[in-house]
């Protein structure tokens, strides 16, 4: 019999079902004639230089990767070569945004515009505190969390303060500005208003009534472009938190039960800090959402073709959780360009390794129960159908499988050999697995050494009749 693998159940103390995600595995859903599905190895992470700081941000303008690392705005080549280019001062993450002629960088609540020769700070006192920075219509505008701030038309360097904007529906805080369909999304704490340019005296954007969602995200980084829509993490007025993609007038919850649990353990402060980006890539649409301790992904394409939402986690510990080491991916150079969290290191993700700048990593799923109605059973064998051969030269890399009949604790973990590298007939089989008297599930683990596409999970089980 077959048993599902693309996400796995286990048990808590409340009681509740949980739902286990793959950790560094990507569901990918694909009709093989051995399943509808298989889990992949998620990308590796290759290291190829040190910039000044630790990274707060990056863009790809006119085909070049930029960064702000550490107090500096830097360019960064395709060979991993970190140039500085000016000062931007201290401060948290930085947001980027540019014109025809412009690099803009809000950094430390300063804007600071970049010409390709010369970085220059908009000094303008009633520019007031920068927190996020979008370019529309020839504008830049930010915001204070109060005002809907834009320079000048014809001077980036100045604002007017007769041409201030604001959202005001609600009496909830701006947190963002973000640009979709060249309508600007201001996202406050609880709703969020679009505007769209009219041309009006003072300031030329006016609120398009029929958009507004009553939503609102939690901070200046936990929202942003997704397809054609708005993804954030927030809620409405007393709501709890979740994760919503949201565009026309209305907000669409994409969490899954399983994801509003993991939220839940987190405070509204730590969740503020949250940073979320899109990527997307080989027919995947991921909405990665980077936790303080931990990364989640959501795949909006595999969604929709497996009618159910898709997550998965991706770290860069060997076991238990971990961060994923990595953040502000950027497509630059044909590949996607990362950086280290808090380090100085620079790289880019590669799908021909599994390391993690250099380390193993682990990766691991879990199955639905196996339920033979309350009658029990034995299992006899069990094997992962796996595309093998694909380690690491000179690795013969072990599988570990073990089992729970309450959810909460598990057996002790048997081994089965992956094969060394070429060995693409290994099969990985498990024999005498004992048996269930009610119900149970398995789980799998293994390491970067181990590169396994896993199709499916047979089991060859005797029922019994107790």
């Amino acid at each position: 019999m077959q048993i599902p693998i693309l996400n796995g159940i286990f048990t808590d103390s409340s009681p509740n079902f949980r739902t286990s995600y793959p950790v560094n595995l990507v569901p990918v859903p694909k009709s093989t004639g051995i399943s509808e599905g298989y889990l992949r190895p998620a990308e590796g992470i290759v290291k190829t230089g040190d910039g000044p700081g630790a990274n707060r941000g990056g863009l790809n303008w006119d085909g070049v990767l930029y960064r702000v690392m550490g107090t500096k705005l830097v360019s960064v080549a395709q060979d991993g070569t970190v140039t500085v280019i000016g000062d931007v001062g201290s401060g948290g993450r930085v947001t980027f945004s540019y014109s025809f002629d412009y690099l803009a960088v809000t950094s430390g609540g300063r804007l600071y515009l970049y010409d390709g020769t010369t970085l220059t700070q908009v000094t303008d006192p009633d520019l007031g505190t920068a927190l996020t920075v979008i370019w529309v219509d020839g504008y830049f505008m930010t915001t204070d969390g109060e005002f809907l701030v834009i320079t000048e038309l014809n001077n980036p360097f100045a604002v007017d303060p007769l041409k201030y904007g604001s959202s005001e529906v609600d009496p909830d805080p701006v947190k963002s500005l973000l640009k979709l369909r060249n309508e600007v999304y201001a996202l406050n704490r609880y709703t969020i208003e679009v505007f769209d340019n009219t041309g009006s005296a003072g300031f030329p954007f006016q609120r398009i009534t029929g958009a507004q969602i009553q939503k609102g995200t939690l901070g200046t980084h936990t929202c942003c472009v997704f397809g054609e829509n708005i993804a954030f993490i927030g809620s409405g007025t007393n709501e709890s938190i979740s994760v919503w993609v949201g565009a026309n007038g209305t907000a669409q919850k994409i969490a899954s039960r399983e994801i509003e649990e993991i939220l839940a353990g987190y405070t509204e402060a730590q969740l503020s800090t949250v940073f979320m980006q899109e990527r997307t890539e080989s027919a995947h649409q991921f909405l990665e959402i980077h936790l303080p301790d931990q990364t989640i992904v959501f795949d909006a394409a595999a969604s929709q073709a497996l009618g159910q939402p898709v997550w998965f986690f991706l770290r860069s510990s060997l076991v238990g959780i971990g961060r994923w080491e990595v953040c502000d991916a950027v497509w630059c150079y044909d590949r996607w360009n990362v950086c280290r969290p808090g380090e100085i290191d620079v790289g880019y993700l590669d799908k021909n390794v599994a390391t993690h700048w250099g380390q193993t990593v682990g990766w691991e799923f879990g199955t639905m129960i196996l339920y033979n109605e309350g009658r029990g059973a034995i299992v006899h064998e069990l094997e992962l159908v796996s595309l093998t051969g694909r380690v690491q030269p000179g690795a013969d890399p072990t599988v570990w499988t073990s089992y729970s009949v309450d959810g909460l604790t598990y057996s002790v973990e048997k081994p089965a050999r992956v094969g060394t590298l070429g060995q693409y007939d290994k099969r990985i089989v498990w024999l005498q697995q004992g048996h269930m008297r009610n119900w149970r599930s398995q789980k799998f683990r293994g390491n970067s050494d181990a590169q396994l596409a896993v199709a499916r999970l047979e089991a060859r089980v005797e029922p019994l009749n107790f």
